[in-house]
């Protein structure tokens, strides 16, 4: 494939979350009525992930009213807002089509308790530092104030060690004529 193309694509992908199927997901996608745009969550279970790329899709089932609903998405596409991870299912197949005969209990997937909070800690994204304008992240100026701080708080410290140093003659020469007295 060119070159080219592989960059067009590469700049139309978006950041999703790991998710993979039997996890419980909740799409928040735009939905055209007329002339009104809103916003509309699909909350279902992760039957299967195909293609790679921009092209990449994946499959969501849910049951509405008695009756199972499966929409396919494309992963990368700008209708989709945004993407949550609702619950991780422990399942052993890529492809989950056997809950598609299934009704009821039947058609629940096992939660997974395991890995769970590891995974959800990685996956947070590191959020952009505030940058004032000389360039300097705020957390380096923190840093940097610290350091002046701590610098006048030891310059306040000395002059008080040697207004204390002449105080503690003073005890001394009194401790000694006590003992010249007994």
């Amino acid at each position: 494939m060119s070159t080219i193309i592989e960059n067009i694509e590469k700049r139309q992908l978006k950041r999703v979350p790991r998710f993979d199927p039997g996890d419980r997901v909740r799409v928040h996608f735009q939905v055209v009525e007329g002339s009104r745009r809103r916003t509309q969550v699909f909350e279902g279970i992760v039957l299967k992930r195909q293609g790679s790329g921009s092209r990449e899709t994946f499959t969501v089932r849910k049951q509405s009213f008695g009756v199972g609903v499966e929409r396919t998405f494309p992963l990368h596409s700008p209708k989709i807002e945004r993407l949550e991870v609702a619950a991780r299912g422990d399942v052993r197949r890529a492809k989950l089509y056997y809950l598609r005969g299934r009704i009821g209990k039947r058609a629940r997937v096992a939660e997974r308790r395991w890995g769970i909070d590891e995974e959800l800690i990685m996956a947070a994204e590191p959020e952009e530092e505030a940058v004032d304008s000389e360039g300097v992240a705020q957390s380096e100026a923190e840093v940097e104030d610290l350091g002046v701080a701590e610098e006048e708080a030891t310059e306040a410290e000395e002059p008080a060690d040697e207004a204390e140093e002449p105080d503690s003659e003073g005890e001394g020469t009194s401790e000694s004529s006590d003992e010249d007295k007994g």
